[in-house]
């Protein structure tokens, strides 16, 4: 079984700039000030749900056959107009291209990683309004 523990150190480098390292050796700039020379920490958080999300729909679409050559993940999020400025709202648009992809394959992809498979959309609906369209753009 693997290691259920996941790791990550943050450094401060300069003025609202920070250097985040996981675990695993990856690492990613963050800044914030608004705008900043990289994304903002609730920036990457619609990253990581949109990024989450892709990996379940692609896999799920390749397991079903489907001939898919792109897939991008449009993620919008609206935030509450008071401190601490929360996310109230994040949607996700799947934008799938492919060759003879078929509308249910898609439908059901969408669905299964918003319903059981994405950790991080399922982590943040305790308290954020997620909402999930897709289109396909045939090739």
């Amino acid at each position: 079984m693997a290691d259920n523990k996941l790791t990550a150190t943050v450094k401060w480098l300069d003025e609202m700039t920070f250097v985040a390292e996981s675990g695993s050796g990856h690492q990613t700039v963050f800044d914030g000030n608004s705008p900043g020379t990289a994304a903002s920490p609730m920036e990457m958080i619609l990253m990581a749900a949109g990024s989450c999300a892709s990996v379940d729909v692609v896999s799920i679409l390749e397991k079903t056959r489907q001939q898919v050559v792109d897939c991008r993940c449009e993620v919008t999020g609206e935030r509450v107009g008071e401190t601490p400025n929360v996310f109230k709202k994040i949607h996700l648009e799947f934008v799938v291209t492919g060759h003879n992809v078929e509308d249910k394959h898609v439908d059901r992809a969408v669905k299964l990683s918003a319903d059981k498979y994405c950790s991080v959309a399922k982590m943040l609906e305790a308290s954020v309004e997620l909402s999930h369209s897709y289109k396909i753009i045939a090739v």
